[in-house]
Parts: structure tokens; sequence; C-alpha cells
């Protein structure tokens, strides 16, 4: 069996210190953070196109701070409805928004008001806004309706969250039977030390709660998942302070996997 990662942590604390750091970035993208963030960033660590990149507005792409590139998972379709799970600034919502077309739909749920209003105001600037939607919510909590999604996206979001699987199995409620899942985020080579895991600011950093990738696909199984497979790694935590903090506990990565809802 696989662990939600029960921690110490204080939930509260940590949901309002991730909520006080992602306002800070849209706020203050170019300030100090314990993570990368911006377009040298997605292209240079991360793989996303520079030319598709320069066609975006600056307040969606200069506020990403994802761990992996979901569009080199897998395909999205025209005509889809894509979930972006924790949208954050929206620079994947605007990419899944051009891939769907005018037939599709792509809702970006975020908790932090600033971070939304940077996305909605991007889908906006971007002639998006008839296919975008953005909207309040918790990833435990999905403010969408039972199998309606045809594909969901994640990028640097579930190593947010205490109770893992109850994440996953809300990301599963909303995909349709064969609905498939692009996940990326932040992976290690073992467990951390109690002390990194109390740590709510390493939380907020998308460094104290993540997990083995071995643990993440089985969490995946376990909700209802096949198919589930690592597809790439990437150093999204080279060069930064938090990986220097916890250098002595392990190596940090961005991981990217598959998965494709059971039928």
């Amino acid at each position: 069996m696989s662990t939600s990662c029960t921690t110490e942590v204080d939930v509260v604390e940590l949901r309002e210190r991730i909520r006080a750091t992602y306002q800070h970035v849209a706020e203050e993208p170019g300030g100090s953070f314990h993570f990368h963030r911006g377009r040298h960033y997605a292209i240079e660590y991360l793989g996303y196109d520079a030319a598709e990149l320069a066609t975006l507005p600056e307040i969606s792409v200069d506020r990403f701070a994802g761990v992996g590139n979901p569009f080199e998972i897998g395909p999205v379709h025209p005509n889809e409805v894509v979930l972006d799970h924790a949208c954050g600034a929206g620079m994947d919502v605007l990419l899944a928004a051009r891939r769907v077309g005018p037939g599709g739909r792509v809702l970006g749920v975020d908790m932090t008001p600033a971070m939304r209003a940077c996305a909605a105001s991007a889908a906006h600037q971007a002639g998006l806004a008839g296919v975008v939607e953005i909207r309040a919510g918790l990833f435990e909590d999905l403010p969408l309706e039972d199998a309606s999604v045809d594909l969901a996206i994640s990028n640097g979001v579930l190593n947010l969250a205490p109770d893992k699987r109850r994440v996953l199995e809300e990301v599963a409620r909303v995909l349709r039977p064969g609905g498939r899942l692009y996940l990326a985020d932040v992976t290690v080579a073992r467990p951390f030390s109690p002390g990194v895991r109390a740590n709510a600011e390493l939380w907020a950093a998308c460094i104290g709660g993540a997990l083995p990738a071995t643990e993440v696909l089985a969490l995946l199984a376990e909700v209802g998942f096949d198919k589930a497979r690592v597809t790439g790694q990437t150093d999204a935590f080279r060069d930064t302070s938090a990986e220097d903090r916890v250098r002595r506990d392990m190596d940090i990565h961005g991981t990217s996997f598959f998965a494709e809802l059971g039928r």
C-alpha cells in the first residue's frame, strides 16, 4: 500500500502558506523564491516550445511555476474538455485551449485569488475567453461535475497536498471513464526525514510533500487509474535554494506520469 503522505505539518498553516506563496508569485513574479519561474525556465529546463510561448500573454508565462511539460506526456485533442488542476496564472490553460479549439473547453481551478485573476486576464488577452473558464476551488474538492472531463493536467501540484489520495480521487471523480491524466510532479529518491516533512515552508516550495515515483504510481492504481507509467524527468530544482536545503536528504526531480482512468 502507498501512503497519502501523512505528515506532522499543520494543514491549516500549510494551506495559508501555499496561498501566500503563490499570491506573492502572482504579485511579484521576479521575487526571491525556492523554485524557478517564467519563460526561460519553461523553455530551457522543461522543454516548452519557445515560439509557442512567444504568442502567449506575459502575465501567464512570467508566473509559470510548474515542474514538467504536460504537452510532452500526450496529445490534447480538438473539442475535448480539459481540467487544469490548480492552474496558477494559466500558461498551461492557454496552451490546452489552443489545442482543443473553439469546440472544446478548458477549466482552470485554483485557490489563490491573484493567480485566478492573472489566468482570466491572460485568457482574455489571448482571445481565448470563449474557451477558458477559471474557477475558485481546492484540489481536494474540485468544483466540477462527475465524469465531465476528458483530460486532467496537473503540473507541480500533488506534492502540495497532505492527503494525496483524496486529491487523486477527486481527479478520478471528474474524469470520464477512459479519461487521461497528464501529471507532472516533484519526486524524491526516498521518503524525506520528519524534519523536512514538518516544514511548511518547504511544502509550499513544492519540496516537503514530494513522494518517490513508485508511491505516486501505487496511489494512481489504488484510486482507479490504469496504465500508469513514468514518461520522463526534469531537473526542475537545479540551482535553486530548495535543492541546497534538502541535498543531504536526497535528489529531487520533476517527474512526468501518464495515467488512464479505468473504464
